[in-house]
């Protein structure tokens, strides 16, 4: 699991290891493998540092993500979310695949149909695989617009590969969840932030309030379990109703 030090990632850590699960964690810092998830180097040696701790992996959790947000690099955003989340679930395919049963859940976003007018041009780089693409499209735009689309590359990436043969047809599930606005480190930084704060608070949801990091991690656990097994390449919103209310009949922009 990637991103375990605060938010969603501590949240789903903790939960798993009080149900007696082993859990190995990737993050620059305060984690059993530290390494940079930004660059092809840092992602080897992520994966390199968990093969020598497991030769047969159960499930993987990239959760590492960058927000975005005024003053952070949209290339950054890119190389994080999406590449970042890939390499790791590629490089420890063959970890995964010896369990004979595995699973991988996702870190998607309720801002895929929330937001409008994200930059779709940097999905489409990033599901052809084309991170310096990706990149260079990634910064002709805000960081803002460009967290989406690294978000629908992870959903419709989980879509894309969770029905082949190098997948599900090796006993390897993957799915994603798009978690709405959640209390975390990550959405104080937003709120904080004087251009996208007020955006956020604006963000609609049936409960009336904001997620709690828990109450994701129940979702991934329960993806991650055998009780899931049917669940391949699904996308499950767990957003408190926001995308339910601002799209009733059907999301826009699941052009998958």
């Amino acid at each position: 699991m990637s991103g375990a030090a605060s938010g969603i990632g501590a949240a789903t850590a903790a939960l798993l290891r009080e149900q007696g699960d082993r859990v190995i964690t990737v993050d620059q810092r305060d984690a059993d493998v530290m390494a940079d998830l930004s660059t092809p180097a840092g992602r080897a040696d992520a994966v390199a540092g968990v093969q020598q701790l497991a030769a047969i992996v159960h499930g993987v959790v990239p959760c590492a993500g960058i927000a975005g947000s005024s003053g952070v690099a949209s290339s950054l955003v890119v190389s994080v979310n999406f590449f970042g989340a890939v390499a790791l679930v590629e490089g420890l395919r063959p970890q995964l695949a010896a369990a004979g049963s595995a699973s991988v859940v996702l870190l998607a976003s309720n801002s895929i149909t929330g937001m409008p007018g994200w930059r779709a041009s940097v999905a489409d780089h990033c599901l052809a695989g084309d991170e310096a693409a990706a990149r260079a499209d990634a910064d002709l735009a805000e960081s803002v617009m460009v967290y989406p689309a690294t978000k629908a590359a992870l959903a419709w990436w989980a879509r894309r590969e969770g029905v082949t043969a190098n997948w599900i047809g090796a006993g390897i599930r993957l799915n994603a969840v798009a978690p709405g606005m959640i209390a975390s480190p990550m959405t104080d930084r937003l709120l904080a932030d004087p251009e996208i704060g007020p955006l956020v608070e604006a963000y609609p949801t049936a409960i009336g309030r904001l997620g709690q990091p828990q109450e994701v991690a129940a979702l991934i656990a329960f993806l991650l379990s055998d009780a899931s097994s049917l669940m391949v390449g699904s996308v499950v919103y767990a957003d408190g109703g926001t995308d339910a209310m601002l799209h009733p009949r059907a999301p826009e922009g699941w052009d998958v």
